[in-house]
């Protein structure tokens, strides 16, 4: 019997809602075995970020290494990537180790507000770590930062946008409308062969801490599972969805609580 597996490099949240730990979540609810590479350690809880502490880029190195020369990674999610020097050690990994699936969401500011990627490590994304991934998740304003635009009005914006972001050299976009108004949220997934536009109800809750990393590392599940890359997003929409809906059964904290990544079990 063959494990699916996928890693997970990101930052670390002390609160349990997003970063590695929503990642490794996600990966369970899913069904596939989770690794791990940390990037930085965040003192952090529903309402906001009070610290971070960056992981020196070489034992950033070591972790991918002890990982990658054991497991037999199916997909790689990337999250918080918040300075130069680890950008370039994650960069070094995945050219030495060519996994199938990189999933690269780039984080640059959490649920709260406070921002988690430093101005200098942009273009360092931008031009290093994209080329590189199978897939982009950004939400509206991470492209629009992306980017360096205004955030995209309406769905030829969007679409423009998704264009431009494939441009940079990855395989495919997903930009997510989780900011977006309307009675939908509405996710535009832009390859070369076109644009999805992928619809589901707009759920209003607060607690909302951590959907990005959920739906990154589910798309990544997905994929390392052996599902395509469009039935791999729709199957991770439809998932995270539903751990939104059901994200108000918590009581977790005191701001943007969690989502509900075991909805289907408790």
């Amino acid at each position: 019997m063959t494990t699916p597996i996928a890693l997970t490099i990101a930052g670390s949240d002390s609160s349990g809602g997003a970063g590695i730990q929503a990642d490794l979540k996600t990966f369970a609810a899913l069904g596939v075995y989770g690794a791990s590479v940390i990037t930085a350690l965040t003192a952090q809880n529903t309402q906001g970020v009070s610290g971070i502490h960056q992981v020196p880029a070489e034992f950033v190195t070591a972790q991918i290494d002890a990982v990658f020369s054991d497991l037999a990674v199916g997909a790689v999610k990337i999250g918080m990537v918040a300075h130069p020097p680890v950008i370039d050690a994650i960069v070094a990994g995945l050219k030495r180790w060519s996994p199938k699936h990189v999933v690269l969401d780039p984080v640059m500011v959490a649920t709260s507000g406070d921002r988690l990627l430093a101005a200098e490590a942009v273009d360092a994304l931008r031009t290093k770590l994209i080329p590189l991934a199978s897939v982009i998740t950004p939400n509206l304003p991470e492209a629009a930062a992306l980017l360096d635009e205004g955030v995209a009005a309406d769905e030829a914006a969007v679409e423009r946008q998704g264009r431009r972001l494939l441009a940079l050299g990855c395989k495919t976009v997903l930009i997510k409308g989780g900011h977006g108004e309307g009675a939908e949220s509405i996710d535009y997934l832009v390859d070369s062969s076109g644009v999805t536009a992928l619809a589901a109800p707009r759920i209003v809750t607060k607690n909302t801490h951590g959907t990005g990393c959920s739906l990154s590392s589910a798309i990544a599940a997905g994929l390392a599972k052996g599902e395509g890359m469009e039935t791999a997003v729709r199957n991770a929409k439809a998932w995270v969805s539903a751990a939104i809906a059901a994200a108000d059964r918590f009581s977790v904290g005191q701001g943007h609580g969690p989502i509900h990544h075991f909805q289907k079990f408790y």
